[in-house]
């Protein structure tokens, strides 16, 4: 690794959004990754005395993260998704009901893992990375393969530097590297896209079916929604183990147990590199409008591939800052 001059802590922000992403990619949950980055940035400062510049300072960080989030991982659960639950199920079977003792993958805000300032290329790479197919795939691999596959593919590390960080060898981390890479593909889950150009990327068209989705949605036009999904598209809502396939039974969803989202209103977001929106049902019992879930959206060939609400909108709403009810005019509610 780099030998560099000491940095000062009050320098130590500027590595925030990046130890965020990492550790966001490691735990699979935006809360437990922002606790971790905290607990690196308490640790780093207390043990600065000690720091002899042998390494950069943004090297040594990345080790006090990566064996925070290790220690994380030894005492919970890996996060997971409605689709490591079994087979798609049916719109016509009984209806589902939350599962809170299940620690579900959460989505994050582009602005606490995406840099600002980044060309395009890089930009791409960091999205593709944060994208909720790629993170749930990540959660089935052993936590040190884990660390090694992100270090080495994503962050493009040397494998020296890896060994380093780890406190092993050369020939143990290319060994984990080739475990982590076969188990993606036995299962054939999503590995990084080494800088391919995003499908998902905010271009005019995808602009144009993002203001169509969110037309339809709110007009509750459930024929007009069909029309802008993939053939093969999923639907999923966590806390719910069950999820959907094709445009058939995401219709009959709509229609049926999905219908009291009629009337809703809809507020743009970005969240691991991919759009969405905020959604709040309108109150069956009085004026206004309820938060109800996060939407996030997945784009391939020019239609919806991927549809996810997350439910859970007392966690996730504020860090959106997202207000939980809206007046009958859609303007917020103070709490």
């Amino acid at each position: 690794m780099t030998v560099t001059a000491d940095a000062p802590p009050d320098t130590w922000e500027q590595y925030r959004v990046e130890l965020t992403a990492y550790c966001y990619r490691m735990l699979g949950s935006s809360a437990d990754a922002e606790d971790a980055v905290q607990d690196t940035m308490v640790r780093a400062w207390r043990s600065y005395d000690r720091f002899e510049g042998r390494s950069s300072v943004r090297s040594w960080l990345y080790k006090i993260a990566t064996n925070v989030c290790l220690t994380m991982l030894d005492s919970r659960q890996r996060r997971a998704t409605p689709m490591d639950f079994g087979e798609a199920a049916s719109a016509d079977g009984p209806r589902p009901t939350p599962k809170p003792e299940i620690s579900w993958l959460e989505p994050i805000p582009d602005s606490r893992v995406l840099p600002t300032a980044s060309d395009p290329a890089e930009l791409a790479v960091a999205k593709e990375s944060v994208r909720l197919a790629f993170v749930a795939a990540l959660q089935h691999l052993p936590a040190r393969q884990r660390a090694v596959l992100i270090l080495r593919e994503v962050l493009q590390w040397k494998a020296s530097e890896v060994a380093e960080l780890l406190g092993t060898t050369v020939a143990s981390v290319n060994s984990a590297l080739q475990r982590a890479r076969a188990t993606l593909a036995e299962q054939e889950l999503a590995q990084p896209a080494n800088g391919a150009a995003l499908d998902g990327d905010l271009d005019a068209d995808h602009q144009e079916l993002l203001a169509r989705y969110a037309d339809a949605f709110e007009r509750y036009d459930v024929g007009a929604l069909v029309h802008l999904l993939h053939e093969d598209a999923i639907l999923n809502m966590p806390p719910f183990d069950i999820w959907l396939q094709g445009v058939e039974e995401i219709q009959k969803w709509w229609v049926g147990p999905g219908a009291p989202c009629r009337g809703s209103k809809l507020q743009p977001i970005t969240a691991n590199g991919m759009q969405g929106f905020a959604q709040w049902r309108p109150n069956p019992e009085g004026d206004g409008y309820y938060a109800w879930a996060l939407q996030v959206l997945a784009i391939r060939d020019g239609r919806i591939s991927g549809y996810t609400s997350f439910l859970d909108v007392d966690t996730l709403f504020p860090m959106w800052d997202l207000p939980l009810r809206l007046d009958r005019d859609g303007q917020p509610v103070a709490a």
